[in-house]
């Protein structure tokens, strides 16, 4: 789960959980600009204070159009001490009247009270989000990063199934990302319409039920799958692209380009930039050609190189079936190289 850069964590006192980590405390500061993981840690908030008192008084307020005096009448004793949950929103567009009343706030916080500041990014309220980080007030920090990895994605889908106690297997969860790997919101609605009306284990056939139209199969999707060893989905996977009209030309060359990156980044040492530079490549793609490798030696590689370019030269006419071309290509390529005769 995604934590604050080491800056802030060299400064940070309080501690800094992930989105599904959240818990109550006086002062609830939510940053990052992944909104949808902000919602779902503040409505988790919500539900569970709710379960606790369902009595809990819910009050919203916005950042930008404060007026002064607004959070301590909210925060303010009630006649019966219903706990509250006060929620603002866009505090990175603060009106200095909100700082100056949350500053405030901060040193003497309400019982019986749970303040959730929402920050998604920016300097903003800098002042106030170092006070709440330092410790004043007895808060916590939820992080919520940006997910850009189909991984970081993978592991928000997990966790809404485990959170509602439902199976998903391995290959759904992939195929179900791979669907809506563009957008974190429609995911997660994804997600939830499978746990609303699926039963069962949310098995590869569930997914494809429901979103096959939507699980966009290409040739990067069937070379992932072949280099990671995964042989019978890397099949499947051609098969359902050259089903959608996939030229097998382009999908020689997805797997000429994944595995010359490998074989650019192979036994060579060291990180960062500098390195990434002198490949010619960005930074990420060393290091997804690093986890690529995991499995692969150099003889693998040579062979897998091989393999390419005959494969190249029989989609382009030197074979007179370049399906079986490509079906033979995708075996030695999940082999990692290896002559399993």
């Amino acid at each position: 789960m995604a934590r604050a850069g080491a800056t802030t964590k060299a400064r940070a006192v309080i501690p800094q959980l992930g989105w599904n980590e959240i818990r109550p405390a006086s002062v609830v500061l939510v940053s990052g600009a992944e909104d949808v993981l902000a919602e779902r840690a503040i409505t988790m908030l919500r539900d569970f204070l709710r379960g606790e008192d369902p009595a809990l008084e819910v009050s919203d307020l916005e950042a930008d159009g404060y007026r002064r005096g607004e959070l301590m009448t909210l925060a303010s004793p009630s006649l019966f001490g219903e706990p509250r949950l006060i929620r603002v929103a866009g505090v990175e567009r603060a009106s200095d009247d909100f700082l100056i009343d949350a500053l405030e706030y901060l040193g003497q916080p309400a019982e019986s009270t749970t303040l959730v500041l929402r920050h998604r990014s920016g300097v903003r309220g800098k002042k106030l989000l170092d006070a709440v980080r330092a410790g004043t007030g007895g808060g916590i920090e939820i992080v919520c990063a940006e997910l850009k990895r189909d991984a970081e994605k993978q592991d928000f889908a997990a966790a809404e199934f485990r959170a509602a106690s439902r199976k998903i297997s391995p290959g759904a969860l992939r195929a179900l990302v791979a669907a809506f790997s563009d957008d974190l919101r429609e995911l997660s609605s994804a997600c939830r319409q499978l746990i609303s009306d699926a039963p069962g284990d949310i098995t590869d056939g569930v997914v494809a039920k429901y979103y096959g139209g939507r699980v966009e199969t290409n040739s990067f999707a069937v070379a992932d799958a072949a280099i990671a060893g995964r042989h019978g989905e890397a099949l499947i996977a051609l098969r359902h692209a050259l089903d959608s009209g996939a030229d097998p030309v382009p999908m020689v060359a997805a797997f000429a380009m994944k595995v010359r990156t490998m074989a650019k980044v192979s036994g060579v040492r060291g990180g960062g930039p500098q390195v990434a530079s002198s490949l010619g490549l960005a930074p990420w793609q060393v290091d997804r050609a690093r986890r690529d490798l995991a499995g692969w030696d150099d003889e693998g590689l040579a062979r897998a190189i091989e393999a390419l370019a005959a494969t190249d030269a029989a989609v382009k006419g030197a074979e007179r079936d370049p399906v079986f071309a490509l079906e033979r290509l995708v075996g030695i390529i999940s082999a990692r190289g290896r002559d399993l005769r």
